[in-house]
């Protein structure tokens, strides 16, 4: 019963999450594109405003899956932390210079960048997994080393003055 809960729970999410980035894509595509084509030259075609959104609302998802991939290897993360604080520039840039010149219009214009980077940054930030809460068998301890054998050193009689030898003491 729990496992039907969670798997309904999860496509839940996953299709919110889908919906969500769907729109905010959308709004904030269509909003570097605007901005873009405002700013060309008369003549460029219309698929540059289209791809320079491409790239530009792309480039904080890819920084994002660079910066989680070098944390799991201890790698240092400063460019692409940097190429996702640019991107993200940008791409809220685009959103306030296409809005209503005032503070209720700059936030609704902000909103599709705002949830396309939160969202992104939900996904994949994830929760580390722990395999004892998922189910999966604990791994086995590593067997202690054995020790190593001692050097056996020969038993013999050490002689008394009295020239009895006394057993068990070992003389090197």
């Amino acid at each position: 019963m729990k496992l039907d809960a969670e798997r309904i729970e999860g496509l839940t999410l996953t299709a919110i999450l889908t919906i969500v980035a769907v729109a905010a894509g959308w709004a904030s595509f269509s909003h570097v594109h605007d901005w873009t084509m405002r700013h060309v030259p008369a003549g460029t075609p219309d698929a540059f405003g289209w791809v320079n959104a491409v790239i530009s609302e792309l480039v904080p998802v890819a920084a994002l899956l660079t910066i989680k991939r070098r944390r799991r290897v201890g790698a240092p993360i400063g460019y692409p932390l940097s190429l996702l604080i640019a991107a993200g520039t940008l791409s809220l840039a685009a959103q306030l210079a296409v809005a209503q010149p005032s503070p209720s219009g700059w936030l609704l214009s902000a909103v599709p960048a705002l949830a396309f980077m939160a969202l992104v940054k939900l996904v994949f930030s994830g929760t580390a997994s722990n395999p004892q809460t998922e189910g999966a068998p604990a791994p086995a301890p590593a067997p202690a080393p054995a020790p190593a054998p001692a050097a056996t050193i020969p038993a013999r009689p050490i002689a008394r003055p009295n020239g009895v030898p006394v057993i068990g003491q070992v003389t090197r």
